[in-house]
């Protein structure tokens, strides 16, 4: 049990850290226009919108999956 808890809390140390380097990645992105590695990452998400945007409902419980990961 022990175990489970450290790889959970590896997890969900992983995951803040992606979150924050993603959010880091927009910025420069808007700010330094096209810089290596984090270019593409606006265009990206810009896509998944729409692409979320286009599926109707099925993209609308999607967001809300998507957004249930990040609490």
């Amino acid at each position: 049990m022990k175990m489970l808890a450290g790889l959970s809390s590896t997890i969900t140390s992983l995951t803040r850290v992606v979150i924050s380097l993603l959010g880091l990645g927009i910025v420069v992105s808007l700010l330094g226009g096209n810089v290596p590695f984090v270019s593409g990452i606006a265009d990206n998400i810009v896509g998944l919108v729409q692409s979320l945007g286009d599926a109707g409902i099925v993209g609308l419980v999607a967001a809300i999956i998507i957004l249930g990961f990040y609490k």
